[in-house]
């Protein structure tokens, strides 16, 4: 396949080719301190059609000219009196909003050394002299069509991570503000914490609560496979079937599960699924009963050291239409976390994948008296080291009386 043929994988970049038309009014300067040349230049790039070509005589003048706007492109000669084309170069290379700009040296000089010396000081390209004009004219179709053909992909990738980021905003939004969360568990006489990290390219990390009254509270923690636009947007419509669905089945997790999963079945693309973990804990008695759709097992850990870890069997949300979901439950004596995570966090912190590891280092962090922020430090380098990965810790101690 041809770089031309290529499209962006969405589409909106389109066909790479640039056509001759979108070149001829881009902005060239002739630089030479020979009005001959000068009217030379003007007068093939005139006849093939280009429209906004100015010029200047001398090298100072081309950098003044440049300093108020800066062309698309540069036709240098190499040889003047005073700031010489090897001298505009160094400059113009050394300005940020300049370093990039395409330079087309005309020069007669043709030993190795003296090309070697032009392109060292910066130069994009060569054109002999005496010059010619199919040289001349393909030379600057080619440095035109690349300036166009970036300037669009800056200008997508500037639309792209503006929509990224009011998408990453949305997401954002969704989940719940410390001030909610806090309420909540206060009331079940809990308290919780939250670490919670969208990526800069967006993922399908979300969790949430549904307030059940008295003592209670549901929890849950979702993952959407995949990353990017599609993987939020999915997370969105997840949360949004979660907030529908909770008044009627928050109360048994494994039901709210089921009913989630065949919404899911015919929402989702083939392909696409969700690892989540939903839970009801009642603060009074302690009972975490929970239901799990493939996501991270739920660990508890005792003030004394001691840990336990909850099942995580069922299977993805959104695979197969009809999965059934079971309860599991759990003890949360008082004093204990409750600690529950995204895959991408046992990734990090447990190498070998079993939770374990992740168990230890969690129960070393609470007899240490650190807890929650040791962990987040211990995320923070890990995940540093990974790119960034959504990812999610959610603690949550119950009152010690």
């Amino acid at each position: 396949m041809n770089m031309a043929d290529r499209h962006d994988p969405d589409g909106e970049i389109g066909d790479l080719r640039v056509p001759g038309s979108a070149i001829l009014d881009c902005p060239i300067l002739v630089v030479d301190d020979t009005a001959w040349n000068r009217s030379l230049i003007g007068a093939l790039l005139n006849e093939a059609g280009f429209r906004e070509v100015s010029f200047a005589g001398s090298g100072l003048e081309a950098l003044a000219m440049i300093e108020a706007t800066v062309p698309d492109l540069l036709i240098l000669d190499i040889m003047m009196p005073g700031i010489d084309g090897f001298e505009v170069c160094r400059r113009l290379r050394a300005r940020p909003e300049t370093a990039d700009l395409p330079i087309l040296v005309q020069t007669a000089l043709s030993s190795g050394e003296d090309r070697s010396r032009a392109f060292a000081a910066g130069t994009t390209d060569l054109v002999t002299k005496p010059l010619d004009r199919m040289e001349l004219l393909a030379r600057v179709r080619i440095h035109l069509e690349a300036q166009v053909l970036i300037r669009r992909l800056q200008a997508y990738r500037a639309r792209v991570e503006a929509e990224l980021s009011i998408a990453r905003s949305m997401q954002e939004h969704l989940l719940p503000t410390p001030e909610q969360y806090a309420r909540v568990a206060k009331g079940a006489g809990c308290r919780l914490r939250a670490h919670s990290v969208i990526s800069p390219h967006l993922g399908g990390d979300l969790w949430g609560l549904l307030p059940l009254g008295g003592h209670r509270f549901g929890i849950y923690l979702l993952n959407v496979a995949g990353s990017g636009v599609s993987a939020a947007m999915n997370a969105v419509r997840l949360h949004a079937l979660l907030q529908e669905l909770g008044p009627v089945h928050g109360e048994d997790a494994a039901a709210l599960l089921t009913v989630l999963n065949d919404r899911a079945a015919d929402l989702l693309e083939a392909g696409e699924m969700a690892t989540m973990t939903y839970g009801v804990l009642d603060g009074e008695t302690g009972r975490f009963i929970h239901a799990s759709a493939d996501g991270a097992p739920p660990m508890i850990l005792h003030s004394d050291g001691g840990a336990a870890f909850g099942a995580a069997t069922g299977m993805p949300i959104g695979i197969a239409f009809g999965t059934r979901y079971r309860c599991d439950v759990m003890e949360l004596p008082r004093g204990g976390v409750l600690a529950l995570y995204s895959v991408a966090v046992l990734k990090a912190l447990d190498t070998g994948g079993t939770g374990i590891g992740l168990c230890w280092m969690i129960a070393r962090a609470v007899s240490e008296g650190e807890g929650f922020d040791a962990v987040v430090r211990s995320l923070g380098l890990a995940l540093g080291r990974t790119g960034g990965e959504d990812h999610t810790l959610l603690w949550i101690e119950r009152e010690a009386a």
